[in-house]
């Protein structure tokens, strides 16, 4: 996977993401951008409305974590490429990637878990910046975000039902916090998706805007977090994070009790229809 930095203003607009050399043949992309105190994390990957594959998520999180540490930012700013957010993970992937039930946890729990926390534990103030398809993986970084503002056009949902298989605990925990137990259940029991305006009315986005006044929108956010204390807002995250609920983590037995349906007939069933662009018949098995 090859990654690359727009040029921008002020200190660090040079910066490259860089990902691995064994990273290099994937397809897809991390985009790092800087200006001034604002970096902008763009996902790319034409063709698949920037699903994101494995390569891209762990440079996401290393980006991340970069970022976090650099104390001259005030924002960070996600996005996608040509018009979409994010349709989720890569499922191309899915056969090779989540062959056995070792692979599998290792994909949830090593690869896709840590990059949402490095978005959701980020120091600076995050910001969504969401339109078209946010859907799976791409509404659970937008979830993970501070943040998110929407084209009215923009369309959200986890559709993982089609594919035999829940969510993992990990990609939950920023869905859920969010949204709440009724709006996560009505989402992955569907598979509906929702447009901007219902997605804003429970809970999902912070504001939506026409599309013609989305990005501007996306601008004055922006500016509005710069403009403040960088030291008042990393405080703020801190204590929001600290005073807002959490539950005890899962037992080893409970976590891999939510991946026991990996080698079931409705899994493969429904990883194979996708693939094959078929609707998936699935028997409960």
């Amino acid at each position: 996977m090859t990654t690359t930095s727009s040029r921008g203003q002020g200190q660090g607009a040079d910066t490259a993401a860089k990902a691995p050399a064994a990273d290099a043949p994937a397809h897809g992309n991390v985009l790092l951008s800087r200006d001034g105190v604002v970096a902008t994390i763009t996902l790319s990957h034409p063709g698949k409305l920037n699903a994101l594959n494995v390569a891209m998520w762990l440079t996401l999180r290393r980006v991340l974590d970069d970022l976090s540490d650099d104390d001259t930012l005030r924002c960070v700013l996600l996005r996608g490429a040509d018009g979409n957010f994010a349709a989720g993970a890569d499922i191309s992937e899915f056969p090779e990637q989540r062959g056995d039930l070792d692979s599998l946890l290792h994909y949830h729990d090593a690869i896709l878990a840590p990059a949402l926390q490095a978005v959701a534990q980020c120091k600076h103030p995050t910001v969504a910046a969401i339109q078209g398809v946010c859907v799976g993986g791409g509404l659970e970084i937008a979830a993970h975000c501070d943040l998110r503002i929407a084209a009215h056009s923009s369309k959200l949902g986890v559709p993982i039902h089609r594919l035999g298989f829940p969510m993992a605990p990990g990609e939950m925990q920023g869905v859920l916090a969010l949204a709440g137990r009724a709006v996560t259940l009505e989402l992955l029991l569907e598979g509906r998706l929702l447009g901007a305006d219902e997605a804003y009315a429970k809970g999902l986005l912070t504001r939506v805007v026409d599309d013609h006044a989305w990005l501007a929108e996306v601008q004055r956010c922006v500016d509005r977090i710069t403009a403040g204390a960088p030291l008042a807002a990393r405080i703020n995250k801190d204590m929001v994070r600290r005073l807002s609920p959490e539950v005890a983590p899962l037992t080893d037995a409970e976590r891999r009790a939510c991946f026991a349906y990996w080698n079931s007939s409705d899994h493969l069933e429904g990883v194979s229809a996708f693939l094959a662009g078929r609707k998936p018949v699935f028997t409960g098995q």
